[in-house]
């Protein structure tokens, strides 16, 4: 028996949405196919879904691990960005780096634990999936024989229609050639029991197919559910991958706009204050400096005080003058106590206030 797949072309379902019919209402020995292995086809179509759930398992294990990789990559990136120099004006950017190349890290680092947990998920769903199809297997057990019996009539039914068909090449080979009464009679009797065995095997046959029919309509009704469930439950987990995916491209993406507002607002001004505050060495300007005159200790070593020497203007000296009455007075006055002032300059006698000359300089 012969079983095709049937498409609902009008409404163009997806691709998953298919189902499998017999070719005919009563289908012959010419739509039966080679040893009725449409049953072997379905079977095998179902345990393919189990290889299609390992290799699935197998791609995402090796997409996490992609992004296990790229989240170590990015790890070490940032912690390039930390050993940064942090000499000169540029130093603050690196900061800008460090954190981002962490963030995206961290993303990637998420990806890879979702991505785990989805491979539970598909693991869960291929050990349902065993049970679902030993279970299967133990209903289908009928059809199974059915199948079997039909075969083993199938092989009788032909063996038996070529015998009756040798049998009547025979008859009318005798009846050509004008054979003896009795051979054509002995013909005639042989023909009659092929033909007699011949309908029996059919008798047999449609009787095995009624059972084949009923048990294959109902177990391809039963693979056809497996496989909706099937289908329907893959196209769920490759969902929570897109999903998974698209969410770290979203946190991935409010990274990279949180980098380029970064880079943005520290400006040129910015770097450069932060420069000046760091390696600033005073605000203070350097006070001005006038001239100092140099001026000689008034008290030597030893406490003992020096008298001053007079200061005195050529010509006007006491050599130089002649003798007058007020001469004696300028000896007693060098040898009387001098006081100086806050400058420096002796103070003279009230006698002598009217002496400008007489000053003396320390």
């Amino acid at each position: 028996m012969n079983w095709r797949p049937v498409l609902d072309v009008p409404h163009l379902p997806p691709v998953d949405c298919w189902r499998w019919a017999p070719a005919s209402p009563r289908p012959t020995m010419e739509e039966t196919g080679e040893k009725n292995g449409g049953f072997d086809v379905l079977y095998h179509n179902m345990k393919h879904g189990q290889l299609a759930t390992k290799e699935l398992a197998e791609f995402v294990r090796e997409r996490a691990a992609v992004e296990e990789t790229y989240s170590k990559s990015m790890s070490k990136l940032a912690k390039m960005a930390s050993n940064g120099s942090q000499l000169g004006t540029f130093a603050p950017m690196w900061d800008v780096f460090r954190v981002s190349s962490d963030k995206l890290a961290l993303c990637h680092l998420e990806l890879m634990k979702k991505m785990n947990d989805l491979i539970r998920d598909i693991n869960k769903y291929g050990d349902e999936q065993v049970k679902t199809h030993r279970k299967t297997k133990e209903e289908m057990v009928g059809t199974v024989e059915a199948v079997q019996a039909l075969q083993v009539q199938s092989g009788h039914l032909q063996k038996s229609k070529e015998g009756y068909h040798t049998k009547c090449l025979e008859l009318d080979r005798l009846r050509k050639e004008g054979a003896p009464q009795k051979e054509l009679e002995k013909a005639e009797l042989k023909s009659k029991k092929a033909a007699e065995s011949f309908a029996l095997y059919i008798e047999k046959y449609n009787r095995v197919g009624g059972e084949f029919e009923q048990k294959m309509s109902e177990s391809a009704q039963r693979f056809q559910e497996i496989e909706e469930a099937h289908l329907r439950q893959m196209k769920q987990l490759i969902k929570s991958y897109s999903h998974s995916i698209e969410d770290t491209h979203v946190q991935v993406g409010q990274v990279h706009e949180e980098f380029k507002q970064n880079v943005e607002n520290i400006g040129i001004d910015i770097l450069i204050q932060r420069f000046a505050e760091q390696k600033g060495t005073g605000k203070e300007r350097p006070a001005s400096v006038g001239f100092e005159e140099y001026m000689a200790a008034l008290t030597p070593e030893g406490g003992k005080k020096t008298r001053a020497k007079a200061f005195r203007i050529p010509g006007l000296g006491k050599r130089d003058k002649e003798p007058d009455s007020t001469d004696s007075a300028v000896p007693e006055a060098l040898n009387s106590p001098l006081e100086v002032d806050d400058e420096g300059f002796v103070i003279r006698a009230d006698n002598t206030q009217n002496d400008i000359l007489s000053f003396l300089s320390i």
